[in-house]
């Protein structure tokens, strides 16, 4: 299965769309409801709203991508009432981990610390 990279800007994209939708249809809503550019080096990821589905749309070289996963009987995890914001940044990795069904807005990681001295 091929996965995006750490390095790679990923959106995703709060509320629930019709799956129905295609690379038409989500380019649009990227540039419409989440005022973001959909020709920009980016993944933008879209949950339906029984969060049994993904689509993630990307715009490669010489086109747009639309990548699609179904799952059987899980559910996606995904952004809970508190959050505020109809698109939330995350990296290639986090995605990855939301693809295999880490719920990664409940875990979170060690604080990252930054230093401007050993002593």
């Amino acid at each position: 299965m091929i996965r995006p990279g750490e390095a790679v800007e990923v959106y995703l994209c709060r509320e629930p769309v019709d799956m129905r939708r295609s690379i038409p249809g989500l380019s649009a809503f990227v540039e419409q409801r989440l005022g973001l550019d959909p020709f920009a080096k980016r993944l933008v990821v879209f949950c339906s709203r029984r969060r049994d589905k993904i689509k993630i749309l990307y715009l490669e070289r010489s086109g747009f991508v639309l990548w699609y996963k179904r799952l059987e009987k899980a559910r996606f995890p995904w952004l809970g009432p508190e959050a505020t914001e109809s698109v939330v940044a995350m990296t290639g990795r986090e995605l990855n981990w939301l693809l295999d069904g880490i719920d990664l807005f409940r875990v979170r990681p060690h604080e990252e610390l930054r230093f401007d001295s050993v002593l």
